[in-house]
């Protein structure tokens, strides 16, 4: 044993004596570390470290393929340097997003001869320079642009609308009524929209006018996939109609994808859907690879004839639900193989309404139909099962319980429950809810009478468990343990409550009431979330309508099992009298060294210097979204925030200041870092104002997409598919 232990250490010693660079590893590790770099910093920065790096750099598979999304550090200058060095090499060019990004660094995108495919979502494009980039890109296959005011399609050159006619993809973001440039895409195979157009143009007669010139679209006899979401608003849907009149002329015969994501009430139902989806589902050779359409357009069926020919990669039957309609009753009856299924929204979708008053509008999940799915569909990455409820029948143990199903999903990645799903308890029939959610007509007696004190539970970390006192924490989340030891690639989790919506609105007045929690959401506290720190490789983490949490002690322990967190929304925690868990919250932040998004909603949160300061530890941090009717902010506690963390570019704050407090704050931000940071987006504005819905429209649709408005995201996109 002696001589085991000697030469273990003469061993270390030796490794310790040599000295290993990064010129010792091989070209191979090398080039997949470079790959995680950005692209801009990759050709100007890396590339002057060593001759070797140098070397590397001019590797075709560094170069073919540039992606800037999300890069907030590339300025002007970087990227127009960039494409200077790679012109000759790219293929793939993507811009979305790039928003701060000037007109005439766009220009330089022509420089560009071989690209193949260009994403300029977001970006500064007129229509006179859209045509000098079609004329110079002739080798152009997808194309993704934004059509705003202004646009004029007659602007564009011959070779311009020649170069639009070979196009097999185009992505269009349509923030005014408008065609766009798909009169002139003849050969499309993939046409996704998005329609962001405001309801200022439904008062100008913005559609009427696109009415006119309808017989100029084209068939789209080419066509494989339509896809289109829509902003709320009447106007969008009134848009949708009009492109989809298209199909009544003539029904694509090699449709494969279909996906309509409609908010709200959804314009009446095309008469050519019907034949459409007949084709859809009777072409030969072809299966559906992916369906969504709004509520009221899919019944049994529409989802059975599709079924029929296949079963398709990705199905979202989000709040589809009606009486005599179970989407996953009709998925699970086909008799069809549904292995090939990766994604699978089933958002509001239930055996039917409950019946306690906390649901009347929400659905109870079926749980044997959800087991039944996990055993057909072994191969799921993306699951949504939110806007329902789960209560478990605890007679029967663990047995059964919805987790215990979850946890045959081995290859799952990102996952949408709702909150009573890991109640671990029924929920007391006395003072079990909160009185703020409270309906009842006792409801008008508060503040005539004194209520009683009532003991609850409060959850302490495991080293403050004394001994004796631990024969429960033991049992701590007992149903989450399957989930945790099943789906080990877990990556994204949203818990939210059932019937939870977000303060801010997209289109409306920001929502003054606060929303009714279902009573079994009470059994879900701290002792719960501690246990989801199991999640060692969750990236990103929505945590929306827990009244069961108290101090928050259990959010310490989660961040900290999770601190490789990449994004964080946490909404509504606790009372919403008063916000109960700010030291806890403080304290959890110090582990999440990797976060770059953070979206935090609560009434009555003080955002002071306490908070921000434990912010800034967050060094990582890029996006700050704070929502909280009836709270405070400290302006210094802001600036010096901002001054310390320099990589933060988006400052997005929802408040109960005064309009004068918050411009001043918002002018003195962008005065004091615009210049250093280019990407820098400062929008503070107090959250009961009425011109708020004004306010949103004009923020960069990336961040208001993707962290400003509260959303579930799980399984919202189609899996990422090639032409």
């Amino acid at each position: 044993m002696d001589n085991q232990i000697e030469t273990a250490l003469c061993c270390l010693d030796s490794i310790s004596q040599t000295s290993v660079t990064i010129s010792d590893f091989s070209d191979e590790i090398l080039l997949n570390i470079l790959r995680f770099i950005p692209s801009h910093d990759l050709m100007l920065n890396v590339s002057q470290v060593c001759r070797k790096l140098q070397t590397l750099c001019l590797d075709k598979s560094l170069r073919a393929h540039v992606h800037l999304h999300n890069e907030y550090t590339a300025n002007d200058d970087a990227v127009k340097q960039l494409l200077k060095n790679l012109s000759s090499d790219i293929q793939t060019l993507n811009l979305s997003g790039c928003y701060w990004l000037a007109g005439s660094t766009v220009d330089q995108v022509t420089r560009c001869k071989g690209l193949v495919s260009l994403d300029l979502s977001g970006c500064r494009l007129t229509s006179i320079r859209l045509s000098h980039l079609l004329t110079s890109l002739r080798s152009l296959c997808s194309l993704a642009l934004d059509v705003g005011p202004g646009f004029d399609l007659q602007q564009l050159s011959a070779e311009g609308k020649s170069a639009l006619a070979r196009l097999q993809e185009l992505k269009q973001t349509l923030l005014t009524p408008s065609y766009g440039v798909v009169p002139c895409c003849s050969a499309l195979r993939r046409l996704h929209l998005y329609l962001e157009a405001s309801e200022g143009w439904r008062e100008a007669g913005g559609c009427a006018q696109l009415m006119v010139g309808q017989s100029s679209v084209p068939h789209y006899q080419n066509l494989r996939w339509f896809s289109a979401r829509l902003a709320p608003g009447e106007v969008n849907r009134t848009l949708l109609a009009l492109y989809l009149a298209v199909f009544s002329m003539r029904v694509p015969e090699g449709l494969t994808g279909l996906v309509l994501s409609v908010p709200g009430p959804a314009p009446p139902r095309p008469v050519a859907m019907t034949a459409l989806m007949e084709s859809m589902a009777s072409t030969v050779g072809n299966s559906v690879s992916a369906l969504q359409l709004p509520r009221t357009w899919l019944d049994g069926a529409i989802l059975g004839r599709v079924l029929t020919h296949g079963c398709p990669v990705y199905l979202n039957v989000s709040r589809c639900s009606s009486p005599g309609f179970n989407p996953l009753h009709v998925l699970l009856s086909a008799g069809r193989d549904l292995t090939p299924l990766r994604s699978l929204n089933l958002r509001g979708c239930g055996r039917g309404p409950l019946a306690e008053s906390c649901g009347k509008s929400e659905e109870e999940m079926d749980t044997e139909s959800i087991k039944a799915l996990t055993e057909c569909c072994p191969h799921l990455i993306h699951l949504n099962l939110s806007a329902t409820h789960y209560h478990h029948a605890f007679l029967t143990g663990q047995d059964g319980h919805l987790c215990g199903a979850l946890g045959r999903l081995a290859s799952l990645c990102s996952l949408a429950l709702p909150v009573c799903a890991l109640a671990q308890s029924s929920p007391t029939p006395v003072n079990s809810q909160d009185s703020n959610s409270d309906l009842t007509p006792r409801s008008l007696l508060l503040g005539l009478k004194k209520n009683s004190r009532v003991g609850v539970p409060i959850y302490r970390p495991s080293t403050e468990v004394i001994e004796g006192q631990g024969e429960g924490q033991q049992d701590r989340g007992f149903c989450i343990q399957p989930l945790l030891q099943g789906c080990p690639h877990l990556v994204e989790l949203e818990l939210i409550g059932a019937g939870f919506s977000s303060a801010m609105p997209r289109n409306e007045p920001a929502i003054r009431k606060d929303p009714v929690a279902c009573p079994w959401s009470y059994n879900v506290r701290d002792s719960e979330l501690a246990a989801l720190g199991g999640m060692k490789n969750l990236r990103k983490l929505t945590l929306a309508h827990l009244p069961g949490v108290l101090k928050g002690t259990g959010l310490i322990e989660l961040l900290k099992g999770c601190q490789d967190l990449h994004s964080l929304s946490l909404a509504n925690l606790g009372s919403l009298k008063t916000m109960n868990y700010t030291q806890a919250l403080l304290e959890a932040l110090s582990y999440c060294t990797q976060l770059r998004d953070l979206r935090l909603e609560q009434p009555y949160f003080n955002a002071n210097a306490a908070f921000f300061e434990e912010l800034s530890r967050c060094q990582q941090l890029r996006r700050v979204c704070l929502v909280s009717r009836h709270g405070t902010f400290q302006p210094a506690a802001v600036t010096a925030f901002m001054q310390s963390c320099t990589d933060v570019i988006m400052c997005h704050m929802f408040t109960g200041g005064t309009l004068v407090a918050c411009k001043t704050l918002q002018r003195t931000l962008l005065d004091s870092f615009s210049t250093s940071r280019p990407a820098l987006s400062v929008v503070i504005y107090p959250l009961l104002h009425e011109d708020l819905a004004h306010v949103i429209r004009g923020m960069p649709l990336c961040h208001l997409d993707e962290i400003t408005l509260f959303k579930s995201r799980v399984a919202e996109e189609p899996v990422k598919q090639q032409l």
